[in-house]
């Protein structure tokens, strides 16, 4: 790996091996669907992995995506990453090749990722065992039983719950099952899973990685072993990501350092500034004290990210309307992004679950997550409080 002792803002920028032969300082777009070879020897070579050159880009082999990939596995500091088109994409071949014999998902998860799982993958018979957060003593139950693959967010999508990846990992492995991490709302900036015993990590890059809210990827890394038997699966499923949307990726990735912890020092002050509400009944952030995952956070993770998740000590009626008094805070239902986004679970994430199942979870009518962008904090915190007017009048 280029640069492996460097830190991670020296990595985003210098992290790949691959070159432009006119002396470009970062990899052009090969938005080319086919490469063309000398004879027929070299091409099989390619064809058949022992030379890693350009083929075809719907294989993936294609030098814009194998910069990205390049540099993506050095920011994690792990040996290989598979760059698909969305982060759905990525979890579909992770499931698909690492699933089959049962999976178990632990505590709560992007809604997507919940259908996909809950419904799609058992349309194929891969079936899904959904733990909530205080019902972990039933997975040893879970594993026992057979279950190859233990996935878990954290924090999680939308109240930022935090699960110990390390005491997880060590009792998966105990059972010879997997553990792969949605490390979305982290980044690798604020947390690492595999050097805390992950065996996988997975991205939805629409966000903190292209974070400029104008590219839809995914990504999942790990070991060359572990993450190239996926190749197959995003080959055969035609869900490489395109060299175009390769490019703009890579260019986000050399400013995400720097991106991510302004939105961590961002995120910190709304979110003491809202847990000083009185409008607010409670405040969701991992980098809050008297958060319930505060000290597992602190020892797993070197930033809180740029979620926030507050309540609104109100109905939700009244809650739309703060949301819809925001000015600064699009109503948008993403998050990463330089702008900063508001969303209600209930009615984009997490809308397509049944209501019993968002009680069941503790998602509410008066649930909002805030996506802290990098604008100035003090404007973010006054929007809110003008916002908050509507409540208890």
């Amino acid at each position: 790996m280029k640069h492996a002792s460097a830190g991670r803002s020296t990595r985003a920028i210098h992290g790949t091996t691959v070159t432009d032969a006119h002396g470009a300082p970062h990899i052009p777009v090969y938005n080319t669907t086919t490469f063309a070879f000398e004879n027929t020897a070299a091409l099989l070579d390619v064809a058949d992995g022992r030379v890693r050159g350009p083929l075809y880009t719907r294989y993936g082999l294609n030098p814009t995506i194998f910069a990205l990939e390049e540099t993506m596995a050095s920011i994690e500091g792990t040996e290989n990453a598979l760059a698909f088109c969305s982060g759905m994409a990525a979890e579909t071949a992770l499931f698909a090749h690492y699933g089959r014999e049962g999976i178990v998902c632990v505590g709560d998860a992007y809604g997507g990722t919940m259908e996909l799982l809950g419904n799609q993958l058992a349309q194929l018979g891969i079936t899904t065992t959904f733990l909530l957060g205080d019902q972990l003593d039933r997975l040893e139950e879970s594993l026992g039983d057979g279950a190859k693959l233990v996935f878990f967010e954290t924090p999680t999508n939308p109240a930022l719950g935090i699960y110990d990846i390390t005491a997880l990992a060590d009792l998966a492995h105990r059972y010879g099952a997997k553990v792969a991490v949605d490390n979305t709302f982290a980044s690798p900036v604020n947390q690492r899973p595999l050097e805390l015993g992950a065996d996988l990590v997975s991205y939805s890059a629409t966000k903190y990685l292209g974070g400029h809210s104008d590219v839809t990827a995914g990504f999942v890394l790990g070991t060359t072993e572990l993450v190239e038997p996926l190749n197959a699966w995003r080959k055969s499923f035609g869900s490489a990501i395109s060299p175009e949307t390769a490019a703009v990726l890579s260019r986000s990735l050399r400013t995400l350092v720097v991106r991510v912890r302004q939105h961590n020092a961002n995120a910190q002050a709304v979110a003491e500034a809202m847990e000083a509400d009185p409008r607010v009944s409670r405040v969701l952030y991992p980098g809050l004290p008297s958060f319930p995952g505060h000290a597992i956070a602190a020892k797993q993770m070197s930033g809180f990210g740029g979620v926030v998740t507050v309540e609104v000590a109100a109905d939700a009626d009244t809650t739309v309307q703060v949301v819809d008094r925001l000015e600064l805070f699009a109503l948008a239902p993403s998050l990463g992004g330089v702008e900063s986004l508001v969303t209600q679970p209930v009615t984009t994430t997490h809308y397509d679950l049944t209501p019993e199942e968002r009680e069941r979870r503790g998602i509410t009518g008066s649930m909002i997550r805030l996506s802290i962008g990098l604008e100035d904090a003090d404007d973010l915190i006054a929007d809110l409080t003008q916002a908050l007017d509507v409540v208890g009048h």
